[in-house]
């Protein structure tokens, strides 16, 4: 069975964001094949993957390396997200569909009472869960790629601390869904444009080699729910 480079693309950009394959490395077809556990195709189709969205660049006698980002890139990318993150709430308030909006809401519920118990590292994950959904239902497949691409850039430059006040942002959540639900998406731009600058104040700029490097062992793709 042929491992879909999809996959292989997922793990190799996981990796990059959490510091287990470091800036400026080194990325060769035959150490990935083996790390991963796959052949060296789908690497190669992955490596062209990650270089068109900025993780990977290709050096004259290095060949393929994980990029090494500007401050000034980094920034930009928080002022992109400041720009296009309320477009996408908005955009999703004519377009969700009800399925959108259960998962919305059961990601709110959820949120919410993790956050009345004191958070923890879940509370992360579903915030990007969250944000990704939003992003889906915005009905637009390249503006949906454009928002997801930048949250794992955000996350691969920067630390975000938790913010002091988990319980209101997660209000600040169930407001964006309540507009959404309502169609309404000039509440919508708003809501989720307050919502983005408050949390781009918790954004600090990671330190390369810095990173806590939580996947640095050798590993086989996950297989699990990957398509033909």
């Amino acid at each position: 069975m042929r491992i879909p480079a999809q996959s292989v693309c997922t793990a190799i950009r996981d990796d990059i964001v959490a510091g287990a394959l470091e800036r400026g490395g080194r990325l060769t077809e035959e150490v990935l094949a083996r790390r991963y556990g796959v052949s060296r195709v789908p690497v190669r189709e992955a490596l062209r993957t990650l270089e068109a969205e900025g993780f990977v660049v290709t050096r004259r006698h290095a060949g393929a390396c994980v990029a090494e980002p500007t401050e000034q890139e980094a920034a930009d990318l928080l002022e992109m997200r400041l720009l296009l993150e309320p477009l996408g709430a908005a955009r999703a308030a004519r377009r969700r569909t009800e399925a959108h909006l259960k998962v919305l809401r059961g990601l709110v519920r959820l949120g919410q009472e993790r956050a009345r118990r004191g958070g923890g590292e879940d509370l992360r994950a579903l915030d990007g869960w969250f944000h990704e959904t939003l992003a889906q239902s915005c009905g637009s497949p390249s503006l949906t790629s454009t928002l997801v691409q930048l949250r794992h850039k955000i996350a691969w430059m920067y630390t975000v601390d938790t913010p002091p006040d988990v319980v209101g942002t997660w209000a600040e959540h169930g407001a964006i869904v309540d507009a959404v639900a309502r169609g309404d998406g000039e509440r919508a731009r708003t809501v989720t444009a307050l919502h983005t600058e408050r949390a781009t104040a918790a954004h600090r700029l990671r330190v390369p080699g810095a990173a806590t490097r939580t996947r640095t062992s050798q590993h086989a793709v996950n297989m699990s729910g990957a398509g033909n």
